[in-house]
């Protein structure tokens, strides 16, 4: 079984830490979400898609702002109350980072889910 998402956030912290403009993604809607949720962040520069052959790819451009990411398996659910104990274990420090939470109301960042008082699963965090 392949984790699409899993080796996207792979690929990305291996060409930011060896220092390259772009790389390239599988594309699925769910890694689109994602990839929106870091551009409104700032950790990406933005992306775009085009076809190779019969295979869909997002082409990123990376602006060298991540420190560290990663995918959180399993994709713990939490409640709106449980989420400061998630930010202490995956964020270093307060307000330096960010945890991607898939809610009802689609992906958002921690923050933006506590504001709306919602709980979700924990996708990924960065850094």
């Amino acid at each position: 079984m392949v984790d699409r998402v899993a080796d996207a956030i792979n690929t990305i912290k291996t060409h930011e830490r060896i220092g390259r403009a772009q790389c390239t993604l599988s594309s699925t809607k769910f890694i689109r979400a994602i990839l929106d949720v870091m551009k409104k962040e700032s950790y990406i520069g933005g992306y775009d898609e085009f076809a190779e052959g019969r295979m869909r790819k997002l082409r990123v451009t990376l602006t060298n702002r991540i420190n560290d990411i990663g995918v959180i398996k399993p994709r713990y659910s939490v409640t709106s109350k449980q989420m400061q104990g998630y930010e202490m274990r995956y964020i270093p420090s307060r307000d330096f980072g960010i945890l991607i939470v898939s809610t009802s109301q689609g992906l958002m960042t921690n923050r933006e889910a506590r504001e709306k008082n919602i709980g979700g699963r924990l996708v990924a965090y960065m850094y």
